[in-house]
């Protein structure tokens, strides 16, 4: 029997590696970019593909983890696993990061419309109004206002600065108040005041929104964080102090248990990251539609330029 279950092995090991590409592309699915963002990097190379987190030091690590795992415990699910694991769980469990960040830029994004709008009601021209706030920009944004004011300044036409500042930012929010300010410089548009002052307003009712959500991601992060801790600290704790425990585990029928295991985590993982991420909605502006702006930003910003 155990003659048997030691030729078995590789049959083992060869369906382990099968189900340890499933498992990270199950997960990578849980978490790809939106799909119009899939389709403009379809031309690009497989590696460039994977996501911006997976440097090739931690691949690196997580593969060596994955190697010493197997060796410990003669299981090749088990080096599948740690892998897969080590991949994917610090982006799933840790800290969300980006969205923090684009809480952030939004709430600078609606500090710098506040900060036009006043400026505007001093009776300043728009081009001077943007260079002026520009200099003085939250934190968040500095580097991409600083670059529309170095392009103001080099003689570069308003309207083009302001697609190219949208280009940058890159975020929904941040194309509706720039194609009201593109409007307001090709069309000598007056009420601009007004509308970046309620533009402002809807910003910061979407910063309050998505603060809501994210303390509520983070208390199923909290939670998702205990189970991981409590099942490794569990497992660890019999691979040390009762390895004969876990006996079972070496043969083929065991490994393909361990293997239906880590597909319920991986499926219970990609679950809760679909349910606490937010899509945002289409941008109004972008690189593959520079002249957007008129027709279809004229009802995102109904009734506020006149």
């Amino acid at each position: 029997m155990a003659l048997m279950g030691g030729s078995l092995m590789p049959v083992a090991a060869i369906l382990g590696t099968a189900f340890g590409v499933g498992l990270v592309a199950i997960v990578y699915g849980a978490v790809r970019r939106p799909a119009a963002e899939e389709r403009t990097r379809s031309g690009r190379r497989p590696a460039e593909r994977l996501p911006a987190n997976w440097t090739t030091r931690r691949v690196t690590v997580s593969l060596v983890a994955g190697v010493v795992a197997g060796a410990l415990t003669a299981w090749p699910v088990a080096a599948v696993l740690t892998t897969a694991a080590m991949l994917t769980l610090p982006g799933l469990l840790g800290p969300d990061r980006q969205a923090a960040r684009r809480t952030e830029r939004m709430e600078a994004l609606a500090t710098w419309t506040e900060m036009l709008r006043d400026t505007l009601s001093a009776a300043a021209g728009l081009e001077q109004a943007v260079l002026v706030t520009a200099d003085i920009a939250p934190a968040a944004l500095e580097r991409e206002l600083g670059d529309l004011a170095a392009s103001v300044r080099a003689g570069r036409p308003l309207p083009a600065a302001l697609r190219a500042f949208a280009d940058e930012v890159n975020d929904p929010l941040a194309d509706v108040v720039v194609a009201a300010l593109v409007m307001a410089a090709e069309q000598q548009a007056s009420q601009l005041s007004a509308l970046l002052g309620e533009l402002a307003d809807s910003v910061r009712e979407q910063v309050a929104m998505r603060q809501r959500v994210d303390a509520g991601r983070a208390s199923i992060r909290t939670g998702v964080r205990v189970t991981v801790t409590v099942t490794l600290g569990m497992a660890v704790g019999l691979v040390v102090l009762n390895r004969p425990y876990l006996d079972p585990f070496d043969t083929v029928a065991g490994q393909v248990v361990l293997a239906v295991v880590g597909v319920l985590f991986a499926i219970a993982f990609a679950w809760l990251t679909a349910i606490g991420r937010i899509d945002d909605p289409v941008r109004l502006m972008g690189a593959a539609n520079p002249d957007v702006p008129a027709a279809a930003d004229a009802g995102a910003a109904s009734g506020g330029i006149r």
